[in-house]
């Protein structure tokens, strides 16, 4: 097992950190203590966190959350590898960006993750973009929106999904894998409960309770997700980035790229449709 972290960027009582996991099944599961706050959004790979504040899979969207002085444990039980882009503040910095959020209480987060969540998904694209880009300033700046927007979400009342069954997490561990590996392709939910040997309304309802959204949900999650950093990272054409995601017609793939980021695709690759 390897795991390297590599510091992008950081400031007084903040941090931004690469981190690449390449542990596997038949690694032990890894006990560590989070020094400061984290909020570390996973860019690749499933792995299984568990924390005082309970357990979780966690999938490319996800938030991993963790309180300064907690004790945590990650483990590879059903995939290998993953990867994290984690932000790390002092008590201090996130209580006084805390105190700034309506609604907001306690800069304590009490919760071990977040599902991925529609409000979040510009700021994590813009984000994977900055790290791509090695862009220290724009990513000193989403650090702090991001603590203020994960305060926020957690003040509405956002609830992680409800840890499933050792059986079901396996099952749909390897249907997170199989959308993270083709979520380009045309993924039908008769196809994924099968593999996962359950009916579909099964499959269906467990995967909401281990994702936080549904499968097609998360396919047209990860598709903008990836064609949003390519827009900022990349000089190929809309349509070409469009086509590669999986979408089918460029109407179709303009009219979700501003449902969800707010803004057209090309304002977001002008950078004028900020997150």
């Amino acid at each position: 097992m390897s795991l390297t972290s590599r510091m992008l960027a950081s400031g007084p009582g903040w941090g931004v950190s690469d981190v690449i996991c390449t542990a596997g099944p038949h690694d032990r599961p890894f006990e560590e203590r989070h020094d400061t706050a984290s909020i570390a959004a996973v860019t690749a790979g499933t792995f299984q966190y568990r924390t005082g504040g309970g357990r979780a899979v966690l999938a490319p969207g996800g938030i991993l959350l963790g309180d300064a002085g907690a004790c945590f444990e990650c483990g590879h039980e059903h995939g290998t590898g993953d990867r994290c882009l984690a932000f790390s503040f002092a008590p201090a910095l996130l209580e006084s960006i805390v105190s700034g959020v309506p609604g907001a209480r306690r800069a304590a987060f009490g919760v071990p993750h977040l599902p991925p969540v529609p409000a979040l998904m510009p700021l994590l694209a813009a984000a994977e973009a900055a790290r791509d880009g090695e862009d220290a300033v724009e990513l000193e700046e989403l650090a702090l929106r991001l603590a203020a927007a994960v305060a926020a979400t957690l003040a509405d009342g956002a609830q992680p999904a409800a840890a499933p069954s050792r059986r079901d997490e396996r099952r749909i561990s390897d249907a997170l894998c199989r959308i993270e590996g083709e979520a380009h392709e045309p993924l039908a939910l008769a196809d994924l409960a099968h593999e996962a040997g359950m009916s579909r309304y099964h499959f269906l309802r467990t995967f909401r309770q281990v994702a936080g959204m549904t499968p097609h949900q998360l396919v047209l999650r990860t598709r903008l997700h990836r064609a949003a950093v390519r827009l900022r990272t990349s000089d190929y054409s809309i349509s070409t980035i469009a086509f590669d995601a999986g979408f089918g017609d460029l109407s179709t793939f303009n009219r979700r790229f501003r449902r969800l980021m707010g803004c057209s695709p090309g304002a977001w690759r002008a950078g004028s449709g900020r997150p």
